[in-house]
């Protein structure tokens, strides 16, 4: 297994997020580490899909699934942080009460850089398979990437045309896909992972459960750590009991029927 890549990446990344931390300092919106975030991820997928020992096919499809999906979420996400004045307000609320705000930032925005790293394990993994015939296990984790990417993309377009309509300021979008989920972007972002631990079939068991880091990692961090509870919060200081009657009916991140 070939680790320089890693080295590539992460050393890589550090420098764009430090660049982001200067444009955030500049222009007061810390939005900007997601869309470098997000950028990252695909660089670190071609760049492994480049690099890397594995036969041709799985190198391609890492290549263009991780490519293509990090790049259509840096791309939504680019189009919100640089087409709107207004800092996200998670990132408002922290500039506002964090002490040594700018000193905290520039932690935040490196730690990053390892993020990236570890989340772009799976990528690396499969870049290393050694397998170049198409099988039932390539074609399930291209099936699981498009539902994924698919369901990723249709919650944002509902969430956007949601947000355009004057008439909804200060109501909590019920529609669509976010009817059954109060996260319906994040559960199908954790669900794009599971596609390349089915593409990675064909190394050692070992590292296939390796793989599942990836789904583990997103997971974790999406639930309990800097993706619902910092949505939430800031959800509910902006909408108030309109927000809290959402979360008493309907899922955190499962799709599952509203409770009434």
């Amino acid at each position: 297994m070939n680790a320089w890549p890693i080295l590539w990446v992460f050393l890589g990344t550090l420098a764009l997020m430090l660049l982001a931390w200067l444009w955030q300092r500049h222009t007061r919106n810390a939005g900007v580490v997601d869309v470098v975030w997000s950028a990252g991820m695909a660089g670190s997928a071609v760049l492994y899909a480049c690099t890397l020992p594995g036969a041709a096919l799985p190198r391609l499809l890492v290549g263009v699934l991780g490519g293509f999906w990090g790049l259509r979420l840096a791309w939504h996400l680019g189009a919100r942080v640089f087409g709107d004045a207004h800092e996200d307000g998670r990132y408002a609320y922290l500039r506002e009460h964090w002490h040594d705000a700018q000193g905290k930032f520039l932690l935040f925005f490196l730690a990053q850089a390892v993020m990236v790293v570890l989340l772009s394990l799976p990528f690396w993994i499969v870049a290393h398979n050694p397998v170049g015939a198409w099988s039932l296990w390539t074609t399930l984790g291209v099936l699981v990437w498009l539902l994924a990417v698919a369901g990723e993309s249709l919650a944002d377009r509902q969430l956007a045309a949601w947000k355009r309509d004057p008439a909804n300021k200060g109501h909590t979008c019920d529609r669509g896909l976010w009817r059954y989920s109060r996260h319906p972007n994040y559960f199908f972002e954790w669900l794009h992972w599971f596609a390349y631990v089915l593409l990675a079939v064909g190394l050692p068991l070992g590292w296939v459960a390796a793989s599942l880091c990836g789904p583990a990692l997103m997971f974790a961090f999406l639930y309990r750590v800097t993706g619902i509870p910092y949505t939430e919060a800031q959800s509910l200081r902006s909408r108030g009991e309109d927000y809290a009657r959402y979360q008493r009916t309907t899922s955190a991140f499962f799709p599952l029927p509203p409770k009434h």
